[in-house]
């Protein structure tokens, strides 16, 4: 049986992308260029805002890790959790976007841990997996964090010596 493909909240994320391609969805209002995510699509949040149109936008791809943890405990009741089903432990991720000036979280990708993401990392958003019901054979899809490998670093310019 085919799957079904479903974000786990629609118009928070591209659908049917590659992974270079994926993007988280914000909103940027016209009247005082705040950026919101999660998406905002009634009114600004700004409290100082006079006033605009919400106008989605794809978020940086790229950011730096602020804060990550580990969930190694299965949530207590009220959370939804199948006691029969294994628990798998997944790290967390706080991600600095620094153009839209906001923090964003999220899931690292599967076999990421907390020691994969030092704080001032650079991570990239990836297309997820949340959950299957295979029974439904539906996936449900959301984004992860994954960290993107070093680029060499550069050499500081000689004193009094700009780099171009």
């Amino acid at each position: 049986m085919p799957r079904t493909r479903k974000p786990v909240v629609a118009g928070w994320f591209t659908e049917h992308t590659a992974d270079e391609e994926f993007r988280l969805l914000g909103t940027r209002c016209s009247g005082c260029r705040s950026v919101h995510f999660p998406r905002e699509d009634g009114h600004c949040r700004n409290p100082g805002c006079p006033g605009g149109e919400l106008v989605e936008v794809p978020l940086s791809k790229r950011g730096t890790v602020w804060s990550c943890t580990d969930g190694r405990y299965r949530p207590p009741p009220p959370y939804a959790s199948d006691p029969e089903v294994p628990w798998v432990p997944y790290t967390l991720v706080a991600v600095e976007l620094a153009a839209e000036r906001m923090v964003v979280l999220g899931q690292a990708a599967p076999g990421v841990g907390v020691d994969d993401l030092p704080v001032g990392s650079v991570v990239e958003v990836v297309p997820g997996v949340l959950d299957e019901d295979s029974a439904a054979g539906t996936v449900h899809t959301t984004w992860n964090w994954r960290p993107v490998a070093a680029f060499p670093a550069v050499p500081a310019a000689p004193a009094g010596e700009a780099r171009s």
